[in-house]
């Protein structure tokens, strides 16, 4: 049987000596679609974060694929296949996108690829990140993150601030990276709907802990197990 994707065992971090996940433990599969939920403030960026190596582990082990990456610094956890699309996409302004493309290859990707995946990028491939759009923002952010070859996909909140149909679009890009069976996906997203609707798991977390790890469909059968901890009428009609 192969090892788990992600596996975080009595995972405590934070940033410095203060502590916002406590004793988090979870284990993602190959191919599976998880996605995290909860209120703000609950530690779900800071969870993608200690996947990453961006903050201060406490306590717990953090494993890739059966390697224990815990001590590794971020750009080697990219090696150990895992992959972040951060909230503040963080791509690189000064630069054009063919080059913040070329930051992120790894391995055989091609930059064609990306541009198949977002055509859009294709258009302002000479353009600099800062003259791009929030949405084109973020579909190099995604592409970029793509190109490093990762086993693990991770996104936060990608949808933030975007325009309906730029969400839409975006989404239906992420059902297809899931599909393909090469990526597993972890997304973080305030829109409880639009994470049960992707996500065949669900986590939520509360004060730092997991208090739910469900599949969405039993979720979507027991909204009140979802609004006690995310908030009352999330999943109505």
């Amino acid at each position: 049987m192969a090892d788990p994707v992600l596996k975080l065992e009595g995972v405590v971090s934070g940033y410095g000596d203060t502590t916002v996940l406590h004793g988090i433990d979870l284990t993602v599969g190959q191919g599976e679609r998880v996605a995290i939920i909860g209120r703000n403030g609950v530690g779900k960026t800071t969870l993608l974060s200690t996947v990453m190596g961006l903050t201060r582990l406490h306590a717990g082990r953090v494993m890739s694929a059966g390697v224990d990456v815990s001590t590794l610094a971020p750009h080697k956890r990219v090696g150990a296949g895992l992959g972040l699309v951060p909230q503040t996409r963080d791509i690189f302004p000064s630069l054009t996108v063919e080059e913040n493309l070329l930051a992120g290859l790894r391995g055989d990707a091609r930059i064609d690829e990306a541009y198949e995946m977002f055509p859009r990028l294709a258009e302002r491939r000479s353009n600099g990140g800062a003259q791009l759009s929030g949405g084109e923002q973020q579909m190099l952010a995604i592409a970029r993150t793509l190109l490093g070859q990762p086993r693990l996909l991770m996104l936060d909140e990608p949808l933030e601030g975007l325009a309906p149909v730029i969400c839409d679009m975006l989404m239906e890009t992420f059902e297809r990276i899931a599909a393909d069976g090469t990526h597993t996906v972890l997304l973080v997203e305030q829109h409880t709907e639009l994470a049960l609707d992707f996500a065949e798991r669900v986590v939520i977390l509360d004060a730092g802990a997991v208090v739910e790890d469900a599949t969405a469909e039993a979720l979507r059968a027991d909204p009140a197990r979802v609004e006690r901890h995310v908030g009352v009428g999330m999943l109505a009609d």
